[in-house]
């Protein structure tokens, strides 16, 4: 039987939260759900910390001195850009995405992309926990879950965030 390295959502840790201000109906959403569900899974107040950036394109730059920090033990990262009439988010996407790998990969830290690429204000809302139409109640995480496009990214977020924390414990050091 090979060896299996795999985390729960049961770690303990210091979690910084980068938040964009820009979209801030949906993006305190998404903060909202992920601060909820690391404190539903016993992470206290005190080990959660939260920094509030103008736009999402200044999250790699505060998520980069949050993880050269070394006092967090996954940074997790919530914005909402929605496209608009030119091509801007897709160049902010790029730049982002790009960027927060980038800073995960440099400090061996799970930094978490919680960042919504949405065409529209009401994907936007349905990702961000909110819903649309007669009946619609929020989803599972996935593309397998019964209404994949309802939900909350920040809760998912949260949950890849503690479940990184405990892989990366188990994983063997470098």
């Amino acid at each position: 039987m090979p060896v299996v390295y795999q985390g729960t959502t049961a770690a303990e840790g210091r979690f910084a939260v980068v938040v964009s201000r820009f979209n801030e109906s949906i993006t305190t959403r998404l903060l909202d759900g992920a601060v909820e569900t690391l404190k539903a899974r016993g992470v206290s107040d005190e080990r959660i910390e939260v920094a509030w950036t103008p736009g999402a394109f200044e999250i790699p730059t505060v998520a980069d001195r949050l993880a050269a920090s070394g006092r967090y033990d996954a940074v997790l990262c919530l914005g909402a850009v929605i496209r608009g009439e030119t091509t801007h988010d897709q160049h902010i996407n790029r730049a982002v995405s790009t960027a927060l790998c980038e800073i995960g990969l440099h400090y061996g830290l799970p930094v978490l992309f919680g960042i919504l690429t949405c065409n529209t204000l009401d994907q936007a809302i349905a990702r961000s926990g909110g819903q649309r139409g007669a009946g619609c109640q929020p989803a599972t995480t996935g593309k397998d879950a019964t209404v994949p496009q309802l939900g909350n990214k920040g809760v998912d977020c949260a949950l890849a965030a503690l479940e990184m924390v405990d892989l990366m414990r188990k994983l063997p050091r470098k």
